[in-house]
């Protein structure tokens, strides 16, 4: 972690260490699944039960992913929960897909000092209650513009992951896997990390100071370094734009060269690859955030809100006062009747017969 290596240790020496992952209506199952199975790998390592962990929604209801795939959780939210760790799982639509009940609930759980986690989106929940001033945070680039709008007491940054103290945040993807690796190498061990990504044939650990890559770089820097240098310039500088010229001079190249590299490559001129990385943003504030069209407009570095409108029409479709209300609606599960299953359990009970079952044994359990 990137301060106190006990920071992450349960508030309590009980066994196992009880993990709940709040899911949040049309969450991402690709982020649940490489979170939660990194837990699932240790126990069976370990041939104990280190980790227990219960996915959790308002009510209990079911709770719809982001592909339509519905979801049973094993319990509802209640006010004598206590986990030693929450995780807040998110995906599409964030902005309104949860309420204030498990804003509350993620506040009951932070006075009793559980470690709270977001992965994909989830950060934004946190942020919402409140829950990650004064911390970094990691968050998939789809939000971070509305945190960093909506939330300024919250140090947003680009890395895939981040664990300071209480707090654990991260992108979406596979990149909960590394963060999971990343906090049970810091409770176990690198030994017990390292073996577990043997088992995902994950080649590589990712580190906490990676950076999520910008949409279209890693293409683009295949391709050409030079262009991909560009585009980054053109991304960190949204709310005032550079010149060509100025693009140029930094990327060590000259107009001319640099309008032939976009042309040839991107098929565009630098200026319209600039104005649609400015729009894109434009797009996502105008989705995850309240602010005025005048304000996405000073932000996205337009001169004018009518200047702004204008551009957004023509290249996008639409007005940005139609992208606003073009709001999804919601979308309420089908009713289960299926009860709650003890996850943790079962899954260990179907590993007693993997050869790697108990390889670990004592070794990974808690300092």
């Amino acid at each position: 972690m990137s301060t106190k290596t006990d920071s992450c240790e349960p508030p309590s020496a009980r066994t196992p260490y009880q993990v709940g992952f709040l899911l949040i209506d049309k969450f991402t199952l690709i982020a649940l699944a490489t979170a939660v199975e990194p837990l699932r790998v240790a126990n069976q390592l370990a041939g104990s039960e280190l980790y227990s962990w219960k996915l959790l929604t308002v009510g209990g209801a079911p709770v719809r992913a982001s592909d339509g795939m519905v979801v049973m959780p094993d319990a509802g939210l209640r006010d004598d929960d206590q986990f030693d760790l929450v995780i807040v799982v998110a995906g599409l639509d964030v902005v309104h897909s949860f309420s204030t009940v498990e804003v509350r609930w993620l506040k009951q759980q932070a006075r009793r000092h559980a470690v709270l986690a977001s992965v994909c989106t989830g950060a934004y929940v946190l942020a919402s209650a409140g829950l990650l001033d004064g911390y970094a945070c990691s968050a998939h680039w789809e939000c971070l513009e509305a945190i960093q709008e909506k939330f300024p007491r919250v140090q947003t940054n680009n890395r895939l992951f981040t664990l300071q103290e209480e707090r654990m945040t991260c992108t979406g993807g596979t990149v909960p896997m590394h963060m999971m690796l990343r906090f049970l190498g810091l409770r176990h061990g690198r030994e017990l990390s390292n073996a577990i990504s043997y088992i995902f044939i994950c080649d590589r650990l990712r580190e906490e100071s990676d950076q999520q890559p910008v949409p279209m770089l890693p293409r683009l820097a295949s391709a050409q370094p030079k262009l991909a240098e560009v585009a980054k310039l053109m991304e960190a500088n949204i709310e005032e734009p550079l010149s060509l010229g100025e693009l140029a001079t930094l990327a060590g190249t000259s107009r001319r060269q640099l309008e032939r590299l976009f042309l040839k490559h991107l098929g565009c001129t630098p200026s319209r690859y600039y104005l649609g990385v400015r729009l894109n943003r434009a797009r996502r504030l105008l989705k995850q955030t309240s602010c005025s069209i005048v304000e996405i407009a000073s932000i996205c570095g337009f001169v004018s809100a009518t200047h702004f409108s204008r551009c957004y029409r023509r290249t996008m479709g639409r007005a940005p006062r139609q992208e606003r209300m073009d709001a999804w609606p919601p979308t309420d599960p089908p009713a289960d009747d299926g009860g709650p299953s003890p996850s943790s359990r079962e899954a260990l009970r179907l590993a007693s017969t993997e050869s790697t079952y108990g390889t670990f044994g004592k070794r990974a359990g808690s300092r």
